[in-house]
């Protein structure tokens, strides 16, 4: 029996255009902790929204991602 391999396109993930934050209130303070990320549809008419845990209270808010000025800067000037 002969197989045949469909040669898949291997792209690296997009980042995420949003990040999905659950946002508690407590008192005069809110507690934010991630909870996934949103892709928008090549045609901008949705989201792709992926959740790696379902909050059953709070409220979900999305995010554009900033940087992290922790993270080394990539650009290497006179090298």
């Amino acid at each position: 029996m002969a197989y045949t391999l469909n040669k898949q396109q291997k792209t690296s993930p997009r980042a995420p255009d949003f990040l999905a934050w659950h946002v508690t209130q407590k008192g005069d303070k809110s507690y934010w902790n991630k909870v996934g990320a949103a892709w928008a549809h090549k045609d901008s008419a949705g989201y792709t929204i992926q959740l790696e845990v379902v909050p059953i209270n709070g409220r979900i808010v999305l995010r554009q991602p900033i940087e992290d000025p922790r993270e080394p800067a990539t650009d290497q000037e006179g090298a």
